[in-house]
């Protein structure tokens, strides 16, 4: 039986756990979440939850995949041999591969953006100030609606995963993740000097830091559950798979602690980024929502800088990044499900999981242009994929992993975990797993009950 594969360095066991976190929800669902539910009320809210729900579930997901030291669905089968247990992990793997059908889409919109900021052809509209909404708009649906053009940098993104997936842990994944984490904090800190340097920055820093508590509601606190909860990228088996690839004496607890508040720190720069540069150019609410605030509002923002060319071309490279990191740590928990369970060769666990893509995903790039009319459940594909993988199968996930971690196994099996067999005092575990028994099972149930009442 060949070796299991493992992280080389601290480093790099960091930031490709923190590349699987960081992706497009902290650059445009975080600032559209901030504005509408309370400003710094909101980021408070979402901080808690962050620590109360999402690093506890994290640290039960890391405990399976390290104390198994398998993939998604491995890790029950070798916890807790001949029960159906290991269906959770079936679940984990299969939300997993729906959201890599839809995210590849969106990375491959950032690398449209991307090139089309290189070439200066984003920039080929009308720059008077009552043109340019129009004319971005305009592009968005060139880019990201029209047939073919989305198909073909979709292609690309898969070719440069299956590159990256080919190339294994060490040599691929890790070192691939030490070049572009640092890269992205860079540009990130960055981005927010010449944020801050606008005119009327202050204002816009003011509002993302001023709490208006008269939002907050019990819907809002589902929403930075929420938020915690896919920021983090609970419940898809990515946390699971990379963390069997951890050295035994990795410190769990530390480890978790670093990412989430590195990816905190992601969600929050870009809100010093989003906010002081749209009050600065007079920009309103609806411009940070969605798709819009990336493809059209910040294009709208660069045209009126000095260097426009130059700022675009650093963003969408940030955006690029933070988009190839996540396919790939998506695509990954697929790929070891394959070698673990079916002993399939590095190459025929890539090729059996990418290949598909070409067609799964082309079809749901493909619902915003020529199937755009084709519904399932009211839902174009891209939207229905989404909405059951993340707002149903992940919640599920997590909530049995929980009762899984604090229930089904034997009462030591965290303790050790997270202790290392007892070599680190542990002081906090009777807190966290007191969290993931009473406290986490309850809060993911009403982020799973909320998306009902609300569809």
């Amino acid at each position: 039986m060949a070796k299991k594969a493992t992280f080389s360095s601290k480093i790099g066991l960091i930031a490709a756990t923190v590349g699987s976190a960081v992706g497009l929800g902290n650059v445009w669902r975080f600032p559209a979440e901030t504005q509408t539910n309370g400003g710094a009320a909101f980021l408070f809210l979402y901080i808690l939850c962050l620590l109360i729900l999402g690093v506890p579930v994290m640290l039960a997901e890391f405990a399976l995949g390290r104390g198994s030291k398998s993939d998604a669905v491995g890790a029950f089968i070798k916890l807790k041999p001949k029960t159906p247990w290991w269906l959770t992990g079936g679940l984990a793997v299969l939300a997993s591969y729906l959201i890599l059908c839809f995210y590849m889409v969106v990375a491959g919109w950032t690398f449209e953006y991307l090139w089309q900021s290189i070439t200066g052809n984003l920039y080929a509209v009308d720059l008077s100030r009552e043109g340019m909404e129009a004319s971005f708009h305009a592009k968005m649906e060139s880019y990201i609606c029209a047939d073919w053009a989305p198909l073909i940098n979709l292609y690309v993104l898969i070719v440069v995963n299956i590159l990256v997936l080919l190339c294994g842990v060490q040599k691929g994944i890790e070192r691939l993740s030490n070049v572009l984490m640092p890269m992205l904090f860079l540009l990130l800190l960055l981005f927010c000097g010449v944020s801050l340097s606008m005119p009327g920055a202050s204002e816009g820093v003011k509002y993302f830091l001023h709490p208006d508590f008269s939002k907050i509601n019990a819907s809002v606190v589902v929403n930075a559950l929420g938020q915690a909860f896919f920021s983090l990228s609970l419940g898809m088996g990515i946390l699971i798979t990379y963390s069997s690839y951890f050295p035994k004496d990795t410190k769990l607890t530390k480890t978790a602690m670093t990412v989430s508040m590195l990816d905190l720190l992601v969600a929050i720069l870009m809100g010093i980024i989003i906010f002081p540069a749209v009050f600065s150019f007079g920009l309103n609410d609806a411009d940070l929502r969605g798709a819009t605030l990336v493809f059209v509002t910040l294009p709208e923002i660069f045209a009126q800088m000095h260097f426009t060319q130059l700022w675009s071309i650093l963003f969408f490279l940030l955006l690029f990044v933070a988009a190839l990191t996540s396919t790939i740590s998506i695509a990954e928990v697929s790929v070891a499900w394959l070698q673990d369970r079916f002993k399939k060769s590095r190459l025929s666990a890539t090729l059996i999981v990418m290949l598909p893509l070409f067609l799964f995903s082309s079809l749901c790039s493909l619902s915003f242009g020529s199937l755009k009319n084709f519904k399932i459940m009211g839902m174009t594909i891209f939207d229905f994929l989404d909405n059951l993988a993340t707002n149903i199968f992940l919640p599920v996930v997590s909530l049995l992993v929980c009762i899984f971690v604090g229930w089904a196994l034997k009462k030591d099996f965290f303790r050790k975990e997270l202790t290392n067999d007892g070599t680190l005092k542990g002081r906090w575990f009777p807190i966290i797993n007191f969290v993931v028994k009473f406290i986490a099972p309850p809060l993911i149930f009403l982020i799973l009950l909320s998306f009902f009442i609300k569809f």
